[in-house]
């Protein structure tokens, strides 16, 4: 089969096109800068220049190809660069899709978030679940608006498109928020964790196998949350501790006064320019928030088997801790 992906140089997006060519599969990837993404030659794929918000850069590598993953996106948290949110998370998915149906492409895969659902209050909620009402990111916001205003139109018009709905990504090769944490634990400067936030959490791998999965066996149509095993990320940091040895932090935030300290931030960045971590909005994503999912569906229908946290920590951690120059 030959395939079409975009966000190929990222976490997921790597991990899918690496997949896919180990299983004998054409795998064309959009690349900003082939220059450098030649980490994905050496596995086979082929390198198209061009970007998901131009559309016409898209239109030839796209026509005749047997299937879509839409992988790409945009993800700060706590960030003074919130215009790409829209640009590229809503208008980019619509130009991506928007093609696929005019090019009449097979099938495709699109891949949202649990975030859509914002905080679930402890809830592992399923895809039947509708989140309405003010967002606590702009990253959010505008993966809500590419699922509901963008995809699910298209879907109700034919477009023969399967979302999948990861929680927490996590695993080798991250580069993102979790990663921070994780390197701030090992290096023992992570001050504080705050009480009663929660993920379900999911290792690259078993992401990248449910995309593929999803476009082998999903229906199209339907969406399939993908997301791993639910822990607080206190008893993340604990498991990491029975595995490296190294002590997690002892002190704890409760949730009233990360909100308190939310809209202290809130403040203060309107005149000064914050770290992330400082944020209003880095701070009320960690305030006691829950990011859960119910995976039974991709488990019946697609044959899901994601492995539990302390399996996916002791394959990530040690990795880590070479990279970081811990013993």
């Amino acid at each position: 089969m030959r395939y079409f992906i975009t966000g190929a140089t990222g976490f997921v997006g790597g991990k899918v096109a690496e997949k896919l060519c180990a299983q004998g599969h054409e795998v064309i990837a959009l690349v900003r800068n082939p220059a450098k993404a030649q980490a994905l030659t050496s596995l086979g794929v082929e390198l198209t220049p061009g970007d998901i918000t131009d559309p016409a850069s898209m239109r030839t590598p796209m026509r005749g190809v047997d299937g879509v993953y839409h992988i790409a996106g945009w993800y700060k948290i706590g960030t003074r660069d919130k215009a790409n949110g829209i640009r590229i998370n809503v208008e980019g998915t619509r130009n991506v899709l928007t093609l696929m149906q005019e090019l009449a492409i097979p099938k495709g895969v699109y891949t949202s978030t649990l975030a859509v659902n914002s905080d679930t209050h402890g809830q592992e909620v399923d895809e039947h679940y509708h989140f309405t009402g003010r967002h606590l990111s702009v990253y959010d916001e505008t993966k809500w608006r590419a699922h509901y205003e963008v995809a699910n139109p298209l879907i109700t018009q034919g477009l023969p498109l399967v979302i999948v709905q990861p929680g927490l990504i996590y695993g080798p090769g991250d580069q993102g928020p979790s990663r921070d944490a994780f390197a701030q634990y090992l290096q023992r400067t992570l001050p504080m964790l705050p009480q009663q936030t929660a993920y379900s959490w999911a290792h690259v791998d078993d992401v990248a196998d449910a995309h593929i999965a999803a476009m082998d066996k999903g229906s199209a149509g339907a969406s399939y949350i993908i997301c791993g095993p639910s822990h607080t990320l206190i008893e993340g940091m604990q498991i990491a501790e029975q595995i490296t040895g190294i002590k997690a932090p002892a002190l704890t935030a409760p949730p009233w006064l990360l909100r308190g300290m939310s809209g202290l931030m809130g403040v203060v960045e309107r005149v000064i320019p914050l770290p992330a971590t400082y944020t209003s909005e880095f701070l009320r994503v960690s305030a006691g928030v829950t990011y859960l999912g119910n995976n039974a569906k991709a488990r019946t229908e697609l044959g899901y088997q994601p492995r539990d946290l302390a399996t996916g920590l002791c394959e990530t951690l040690p990795l880590l801790m070479q990279e970081l120059g811990i013993k």
